[in-house]
């Protein structure tokens, strides 16, 4: 790679970038931001956040589609001035470095695989209605486990053949699936509607307002609204990503999150009063809103749940393969993952090395986990790193390399910081049980960085290049073992929330300088 005036030279490899086809346009990007988002999310979060924070949970959706709305202009601003195939494993690599790249190309990985595999869960989890012994429990079974692979194996065989064809594919299949959710709220409203609701299992808040926070990431609320990156994942195949990426993904992620807060609200006030007698925590759903509609004796509403939530996560999980096939080319661009997985077909122009590898890994996760549930959690807590790696990366463009912005983003300055801040509180919030194991595996794969790239990069240059990365994971586990979601509470709130937010600006400047240091060196 040689260097120029404002960095290292990243022009895409020839034989690879340019065997993409550049099909996606305005709607087809709208589409792929929407289904990704409109999955299993909205068939389980309402469920959740009102088990986790009780009515307030309405407030967890709020906040969480503001900061994820700041940080989607991150990106956008990234995704819309260079157009890559896998941006955001690429963006960190080219402003932070071997190391940088690598830890978001493996975190990038899991969450893919992750990803692919909650959605397998949920559609074997809600079809146990339709085939009974998939699902026991609150568990699925072996014979679940192995349908959910079947499942993903058939949605790998349909995105094998080229990125128009999963284009329309996908506005049918996201039509159908905006309608079903759309059709839940007003059928369960006018036959159960119960304002009472909100004081009845303990009041607007019966667990605090911490717990409010905690369910953004612990009951899938960032899960719910999270996908709206695709677009930017395919930005390498739109047509015109300078005006279509920023309209395609500030639509989506306003759309989802007005659904989920009418979905949320639909929930507290149709559940039937004397059901919370133990509170909100008392309540034991499998198949939240299929439940529900039985319970209402709306059986033919839930028949249409209980269809939709076999396909409307099965047009999630497809999206899915397509994003994280471009994610895995990138952390494979990034040498992070043998070079053989930067492959592109030249006649599909699709990386089927790197979506066969997310298959077999996905399959990897699927087969020992028990539910949808046990892998959401780690989802979101991996992307919000992820996104926040990506906010000092436009921090560090704008300061040594402009010209690889958009320019649409207006005030990036302290956008890309607060976004920054906004993701590590995320993290932060996700609790102590999550994060003492996903935090100590991410530092230890530093050391098989350190490893594998012994022989051809000066370590010692990049460790420091990257040491206020790993700074960043040390304090986050400190503060998270001592902090009071999950914690030992020896800095209560929201004291330990102040602590966070201060550690994450001084965190997110090293960064910046760091990545600057690196692209003029």
């Amino acid at each position: 790679m040689t260097a120029t005036a404002t960095g290292p030279d990243t022009r895409p490899e020839p034989g690879q970038d340019a065997n993409l086809k550049r099909d996606l346009g305005y709607w087809s990007l709208t589409g792929v931001a929407c289904g990704g988002i409109i999955g299993s999310g909205w068939l389980f979060g309402s469920f959740y956040g009102a088990q986790a924070a009780g009515p307030a949970a309405v407030i967890s959706w709020v906040i969480g589609g503001a900061a994820l709305t700041l940080v989607a202009l991150v990106l956008i601003e990234l995704g819309a001035g260079r157009p890559e195939a896998g941006g955001m494993v690429r963006w960190p690599f080219i402003a932070n470095g071997p190391l940088a790249g690598t830890l978001i190309g493996w975190t990038m990985l899991l969450a893919v695989a992750s990803t692919m595999a909650a959605q397998a869960s949920a559609i074997v989890q809600y079809a146990n209605r339709y085939l009974p012994g998939l699902y026991e429990d609150e568990a699925l079974t072996l014979r679940g486990r192995f349908a959910g692979v079947g499942l993903l194996l058939v949605l790998v065989i349909l995105n094998w053949f080229g990125v128009r064809l999963f284009a329309r594919l996908n506005l049918l299949v996201t039509a159908v699936k905006v309608l079903v959710p759309v059709l839940t709220i007003v059928a369960l409203l006018v036959s159960s509607f119960h304002p009472g609701n909100i004081s009845a299992g303990g009041g607007f808040a019966p667990y605090g307002w911490s717990a409010s926070l905690t369910a953004i990431a612990g009951a899938g609320i960032i899960y719910a609204i999270d996908g709206f990156a695709s677009p930017i994942e395919l930005s390498a195949e739109a047509k015109n990503p300078r005006r279509d990426i920023p309209r395609a993904v500030l639509t989506a992620i306003g759309l989802a999150v007005l659904l989920n807060i009418v979905l949320q609200l639909t929930f507290v006030f149709a559940v039937p009063t004397e059901s919370l007698g133990d509170g909100w925590r008392g309540l034991t759903f499998a198949s939240p809103f299929g439940e529900l509609a039985l319970l209402l004796n709306l059986s033919w509403l839930a028949a249409v749940v209980y269809a939709d939530a076999v396909f409307s996560p099965g047009g999630s999980t497809y999206v899915a393969v397509a994003a994280g096939s471009r994610e895995t080319y990138a952390v494979a661009k990034n040498e992070a993952l043998p070079r053989w997985f930067a492959g592109v077909s030249e006649r599909s122009g699709v990386p089927r090395r790197a979506m066969a590898l997310n298959f077999a890994l996905s399959v990897v996760i699927l087969l020992p986990s028990s539910g949808w549930r046990d892998l959401i959690t780690v989802v979101g807590t991996l992307a919000l790193l992820t996104y926040a790696l990506c906010s000092v990366a436009a921090g560090t463009f704008r300061e040594a390399a402009p010209e690889r912005l958009a320019g649409w983003v207006r005030g990036l300055g302290w956008i890309a910081p607060a976004g920054f801040v906004v993701a590590s509180e995320l993290v932060h919030w996700s609790d102590w049980e999550n994060l003492r194991i996903a935090l100590p595996e991410l530092l230890a794969a530093v050391l098989l960085f350190a490893v594998l790239r012994r022989r051809d990069l000066d370590l010692r240059a990049e460790l420091r290049t990257g040491a206020w990365l790993l700074g960043y994971l040390v304090w986050l586990l400190v503060m998270s073992g001592l902090g009071s979601f999950g914690g030992m509470n020896l800095i209560p709130a929201p004291w330990d929330t102040a602590a966070v937010a201060l550690s994450a600006l001084a965190t997110y400047r090293w960064g910046v300088r760091s990545g600057v240091a690196h692209l003029r060196r």
